[in-house]
């Protein structure tokens, strides 16, 4: 994930008061990272996974998707942009601001070269230390995805029939997986 600093003394006020440059900063324990505008391939994959999961959360009414840039708040020094994220409505609703977000139903990273140590590692961490249910990494190049669960010490590699399910008096959100690979690659 591109540059880190020297020192772990950034915080989420010091990286919201960074100019926008077009690049995305995100500080985890201290230690900031930034990373450069995503690729085409990422960008696909970001978007075609949001369809699915706004078609899904509408008719279920469970939570809200959103796409970073956002800014998610894990006390004083960690703030993170997952690139695709669900929310628990707020008394019914989508949350109003950052601020509301108290939680995550999932975060979702596709991985980049840029990225790779902090999605795999950091954010790994620190999404199972929140008791985040669900974390995905979308690897567009192997068209696979691996999926960690809160408690999980290994992930279970989906290349196949990805069910999500985070409330059981709904059905799953059912993704065929070679087809969205498909459709982001656009084969």
């Amino acid at each position: 994930m591109g540059m880190a600093n020297a020192t772990n003394d950034w915080t989420a006020e010091l990286v919201e008061a960074i100019p926008n440059d077009g690049n995305r900063y995100e500080v985890i324990d201290g230690e900031l990272f930034v990373t450069p505008a995503p690729g085409s391939k990422h960008q696909a994959a970001v978007g075609e996974l949001l369809l699915l999961l706004q078609a899904y959360l509408r008719a279920t009414r469970i939570g809200y998707a959103w796409v970073s840039p956002a800014d998610i708040r894990y006390g004083r020094h960690t703030l993170v942009q997952p690139d695709v994220f669900v929310v628990p409505l707020v008394n019914g609703r989508r949350p109003a601001s950052w601020r509301e977000i108290n939680g995550l139903l999932l975060a979702v990273e596709v991985l980049s070269p840029s990225s790779k140590r902090a999605d795999r590692d950091l954010k790994r961490r620190l999404y199972q230390r929140q008791g985040i249910p669900e974390y995905w990494m979308i690897d567009v190049n192997a068209c696979r995805l691996e999926r960690w669960r809160s408690d999980d010490k290994h992930p279970d590699i989906v290349v196949g029939t990805l069910e999500w399910r985070p409330d059981q008096s709904h059905p799953p959100l059912v993704i065929d997986l070679p087809a969205y690979f498909s459709d982001v690659l656009d084969e």
